[in-house]
Parts: C-alpha cells; structure tokens; sequence
C-alpha cells in the first residue's frame, strides 16, 4: 500500500513538471518582456518601445499618502521619451518570474519586481503583462503595475 501511494505521488510530480515545461513560446514571451527592462537599462528607448505594440496601455496603480487609490496612465511613446531621458544604468528593474500563461495567441506574465534608480532602490511591486502574437510576433498589448514604496 505505501509504495502504491509511493507511485502515485512520483506520477503526480512528473505530471505536474510536465505541465510547467517551458515551451518555444515562453521563451519568446520572456524575451520581450526581458527586452523591455534591457531597453531601459541602457536608456535606449527604440528597445523599449519595441517591445509593445504601437496602441499599447500603460497603467500604474498608485496611492498616495492619505489620497485614495488612482491609475494613472501613460503613453508608449511618452514612456519610451521617459526612459530616453536617462543615462544608462539609471534605471534598473529587476523581475522574478512568478506566473507565465500562454494560450494561442495570447499570453500573461506575473513578474514580481524591485525598481532601482541610479543604485537605490526605490520601489518594488507587481507586474501583469499581457501579450498578442500577431503575424508570429509577440509584443506587449498591456501592462499594469503597483508601486509599494
């Protein structure tokens, strides 16, 4: 009886690792989402912009103190100014990968991260990215993203 529960636990694991395997997609979904923050880095923002599509949404859930909860909202091109504006290495957001779906087309990433300028850090967070494969390209469609101090 032990070695049956035993196998079936073993059977459990491998079925689980199985369904968590990394496919082509994923790596090509990471690569995106990897070459935002790269593109930040080194203050290049024809990179970052690159990685979303031209009508992208960009959203951050801010609260300030006292203030009820907004969201405040930003262009692509106004972010991809914002990140021209620095110096490389200012910027610096260092992801975890928590949760990546892919289902055709579309995709969903989890990316707990902290956000360091020039050295210091300065926020942390969550983001919740989705992405759209069009014509075999994936691009970021939609990000949204807390910033905890």
């Amino acid at each position: 009886m032990v070695s049956r529960i035993i196998l079936l636990l073993c059977l459990n694991v491998l079925m689980m690792a199985k369904s968590e395997a990394q496919t082509p997609d994923h790596d090509s979904v990471k690569a995106v989402i990897n070459q935002l923050f790269e593109g930040m880095r080194g203050a290049d923002s024809a990179m970052v912009v690159s990685a979303f599509w031209p009508n992208a949404i960009l959203q951050t859930i801010a609260t300030a103190a006292g203030t009820a909860t907004v969201v405040k909202n930003q262009t692509v091109f106004g972010f991809g100014s914002s990140v021209a504006a620095r110096l490389p290495g200012q910027l610096d957001e260092q992801i975890v990968w928590d949760a990546l779906h892919i289902n055709g087309d579309l995709a969903s990433a989890w990316t707990p991260y902290k956000f360091f300028f020039k050295g210091k850090l300065l926020h942390s967070g969550a983001n919740s990215f989705q992405l759209v494969r069009i014509a075999g390209l994936w691009k970021i469609q939609y990000l949204i993203d807390t910033r905890i101090k």
